[in-house]
């Protein structure tokens, strides 16, 4: 079930082509897929929106290329809660 508050189907909803897409990957990354434009803590900005390319972003704060993964949660046993928890209706 879509939490109503995450997802909005309205006539401003990107078409299904154009949905970003964010799965948690096992002990790992997010791996981003879709138009996005992310910035960074220091306000860098990476437009991402007309290539629709595939990103992994760090999920363990080892990688030396953040916000991006560079795959040093392998090597540093990284270890998370993969199961996203149901928000509380209230």
């Amino acid at each position: 079930m879509t939490d109503p508050r995450l997802f909005r189907e309205d006539s401003d909803a990107p078409s299904a082509q154009q949905r970003v897409e964010i799965k948690v990957r096992e002990s790992g990354p997010y791996r981003v897929q879709g138009p996005i434009r992310l910035i960074d803590a220091d306000g860098n900005a990476y437009d991402l929106a007309e290539r629709g390319e595939v990103i992994a972003l760090c999920r363990c704060g080892g990688s030396t290329t953040k916000p991006f993964c560079d795959g040093t949660h392998s090597k540093v046993g990284f270890e998370a809660a993969e199961r996203a928890v149901e928000a509380e209706s209230g």
